[in-house]
């Protein structure tokens, strides 16, 4: 499974991310950060197709996807 990390320090909640996903693997958290907004999560990790979408559109280079074992390792 992919593994998606959300970097709060750098996210700022616009929501690029939840838009562009072509599974719909974001969903806005209702919870604050510690900077005062709503951070996507990645609830449905497991439908994660690794097009570095979100990556690539995240204006604020918050976002960072990494291929499973199987995909780094050539298994």
């Amino acid at each position: 499974m992919p593994k998606i990390i959300i970097n709060e320090k750098y996210c700022k909640g616009c929501e690029i991310c939840v838009e562009i996903c072509p599974k719909h693997v974001f969903e806005m958290s209702k919870e604050l950060s510690e900077r005062g907004y709503h951070i996507p999560k990645p609830i449905r990790q497991k439908e994660c197709i690794v097009c570095h979408q979100c990556e690539l559109y995240c204006p604020d280079q918050a976002i960072v996807v990494l291929e499973d074992d199987i995909h780094e390792h050539g298994k």
